[in-house]
């Protein structure tokens, strides 16, 4: 057995090379395809990421197209004499992915592997054990591409990174990069998670309308936060309900009811590692910050920035999530306004507003719609693009390294697992903050 998935997976790899090999000598509509994939995501990387910079190649085999087909269909295509199993294997390809791994055993011929965002597991074949695999050792992150080669073993389709063992603040840190820069593969080997998310993200938008009347919101920063705190309770009340939870009840009251004491649940509980204080608290809390469903809705909370901005718009849309926008106002007058903007402010709000991520391809379009004739002598002056045409938003939009279809947003409801270890992380960083006085970085955008 173990000679027949070794040959399966030198085979792999050969045709692997192969592939890549195709895609890099190609002159026609392929290298068009990949220079245009590159460029655009190339604008979204920062210059030091190597990282994204080395897995590009990677990336456009499995997610690149090429007018309405992919790089391998072109590849098998342009390969007739294939065998069968050949040809199924690379196919299969298509389902290669790019995820966050922690190893999880290290095996006589290859590694266990949990992916960190969706706590499924893969076991990677190794034909050779190298130095590097050597030195791996259980709790090592790494970032890797890999590829099935039969229905239940895969491989490094490209090198890996190995970020080592994170304890959890660093762990959640990495997740959170992970998600900025790998949106596609979040959930892309969990498509129940994915689905889920999705759709909390939609009751997020209906809730947001319900309670605020619009999906359009201007107030000051002070009083949109207010807002948005109530609006918060308001939803954690709905989703109890739904659950047929009582949001006034304690734990303590629910165990009761469940058959469960007291004692037994603090037992519990002190065998997790809490300790006595955080027993009595949670026990006696009522349920208003508590989630029934295995996904867990993120805080909604502007933004500390906005907290004293004099207005702040905030847009709501069942698939672009929530945007906060404190200039949106303003660029709305500057179209409605009857005086054209001089060159210099015209490039100036251009420029801005190209490059805040905030300001997403949806809030672009929004304004073009209402405002068509405005938005394209705007972005004329702007661009310094004279035959600049709406029609060439999209195009300018991937210049400056804005998606053009949606991706789940930060708003969307993550797992049970990624919630706690973030909020785990919070307590680690707060305990020894007094202490260290350190700054985190970014992890989960909440």
């Amino acid at each position: 057995m173990r000679r027949t998935v070794e040959t399966v997976l030198n085979r792999a790899k050969a045709l692997r090379q192969e592939l890549t090999d195709f895609v890099l000598d190609a002159e026609d509509e392929l290298a068009v395809a990949l220079e245009t994939f590159s460029a655009i995501e190339l604008a979204r990387v920062v210059p030091h990421d190597m990282q994204r910079r080395a897995l590009l190649v990677d990336r456009f085999v499995v997610e690149g197209k090429v007018g309405d087909t992919t790089p391998i269909d072109l590849f098998l295509a342009e390969h007739p004499d294939l065998s069968e199993s050949d040809r199924q294997l690379v196919l299969s390809w298509k389902r290669s992915f790019i995820g966050l791994f922690a190893v999880h055993n290290i095996l006589a011929d290859g590694l266990e592997l949990t992916n960190w965002t969706t706590a499924k597991r893969y076991q990677i074949q190794l034909s050779e054990p190298t130095e590097e695999t050597r030195r791996l050792g259980e709790g090592e992150i790494l970032l890797a591409q890999i590829a099935p080669i039969t229905a239940t073993e895969w491989m490094f389709s490209s090198p890996y990174t190995s970020l080592g063992k994170l304890g959890k603040p660093k762990l959640a840190v990495a997740i959170g990069n992970f998600k900025q820069n790998y949106k596609p593969y979040l959930y892309s080997d969990a498509p129940e998670l994915l689905e889920e998310a999705w759709k909390s993200v939609e009751q997020h938008h209906q809730n947001f309308v319900d309670f605020f009347g619009s999906e359009e919101v201007t107030m000051p920063g002070y009083q949109l936060n207010k807002k948005l705190a109530e609006f918060q309770a308001m939803t954690t009340q709905k989703s109890l309900e739904a659950a047929g939870i009582d949001p006034s009840a304690s734990l303590e009251e629910l165990a009761e009811q469940s058959g469960v004491s007291k004692e037994e649940m603090a037992e519990a509980a002190r065998e997790l590692g809490a300790d006595e204080n955080s027993v009595s608290q949670l026990l006696d809390a009522p349920l208003s910050g508590s989630s029934p469903s295995k996904l867990v809705a993120p805080t909604i909370e502007l933004p500390a920035p906005l907290k004293k901005a004099e207005q702040v718009t905030v847009l709501t849309h069942p698939r672009w999530g929530q945007m906060f926008l404190p200039t949106y106002t303003q660029f709305k007058t500057l179209l409605a306004a009857q005086a054209e903007p001089t060159p210099a402010q015209a490039k100036e709000v251009v420029q801005k507003h190209l490059k805040d991520p905030e300001f997403s391809s949806f809030v672009w379009h929004r304004l073009a719609e209402e405002h068509p004739e405005a938005m394209q002598a705007l972005l004329q002056q702007g661009l310094q693009r004279p035959d600049f045409q709406l029609s060439q938003l999209d195009a300018v939009l991937e210049e400056f390294g804005k998606e053009i279809e949606p991706t789940l947003p930060e708003i969307a409801s993550v797992p049970l697992h990624l919630h706690n270890l973030f909020q785990e992380a919070l307590l680690e960083v707060n305990k020894s903050r007094p202490k260290a006085k350190k700054k985190m970085g970014a992890g989960f955008q909440r």
